[in-house]
């Protein structure tokens, strides 16, 4: 029968929705030509990069699932990005997730693409039992510095939730939580919450970096999120520093400007 398709028909069938059945595989397994050859590898590859994907999600959802477990429901994971940058703020998240909670490839926002972590932004967003944001701007951050600044973030960010039964942060220790806390080594690679957190405080800053390029077109904020890149480097030298630069970081450089 297979033998009778074409191989767009063949495709089409490997790659719909619907699960191949055990005997038309092995008859497509049996069939010469080299596009069905061709197609079915692809469908391995196709299936093996599933596989990978549940079992990366198994494992990135551990700490929670042992919390639900213990009968914790709030679980709220707290991230923050922008302590590196030059210019801009540092933007904290912490996201609570339900139980039922699903998103293949979910990760660390830094391997996600641009297009891949807006769209998983969309969809934490939706999906989230709760969701809140903290900024601190760069005048603060030289205030205080980064770490207590990061710290100051992440502290709004939590404030922000409704309820919280426990929290999961990547690598910082919060000291004034009313709950109990676990502050993991590279918990955006490892916790869910934590990876969803990520996802959100990285996309609400680079939307925050592309509306302060709109004010300062020349620093190339919408590309390099207030990095010292060439081109940022040369708009310093050239027009000073705007209001959004952290003059901390930039001592060694001539102040002034916008």
């Amino acid at each position: 029968m297979t033998d009778k398709w074409t191989i767009n028909q063949i495709k089409d069938y490997l790659f719909s929705d619907e699960k191949p059945s055990e005997d038309l595989l092995k008859k497509l397994y049996c069939d010469q030509r080299i596009g069905v050859k061709k197609m079915l590898n692809q469908y391995e590859n196709r299936l093996a990069a599933k596989q990978a994907e549940e079992d990366h999600f198994l494992k990135i959802s551990r700490f929670e699932q042992e919390l639900w477990k213990n009968g914790l429901t709030h679980i709220a994971g707290v991230d923050e990005v922008g302590r590196g940058p030059l210019a801009g703020p540092v933007v904290a998240a912490a996201v609570i997730l339900p139980s039922d909670f699903k998103l293949l490839g979910i990760n660390d926002s830094k391997k996600l693409s641009k297009k891949k972590r807006e769209l998983y932004y969309h969809y934490i967003t939706t999906h989230a039992t709760d969701y809140s944001v903290g900024v601190v701007d760069a005048a603060e951050i030289d205030r205080i510095n980064i770490l207590q600044a990061s710290k100051k973030a992440m502290y709004h960010a939590i404030n922000g939730l409704m309820k919280i039964d426990y929290v999961l942060i990547d690598a910082v220790k919060l000291e004034k939580l009313s709950v109990p806390s676990n502050a993991i080594i590279k918990g955006d690679q490892k916790s869910m919450s934590i990876a969803a957190a990520s996802i959100v405080a990285k996309v609400t800053r680079d939307k925050m970096m592309e509306n302060i390029h709109e004010k300062y077109p020349s620093y190339d904020f919408h590309k390099n999120s207030g990095y010292g890149t060439k081109v940022h480097l040369k708009a310093i030298e050239e027009n000073g520093l705007t209001r959004y630069h952290r003059r901390s970081f930039l001592k060694s450089l001539q102040l002034g400007g916008n």
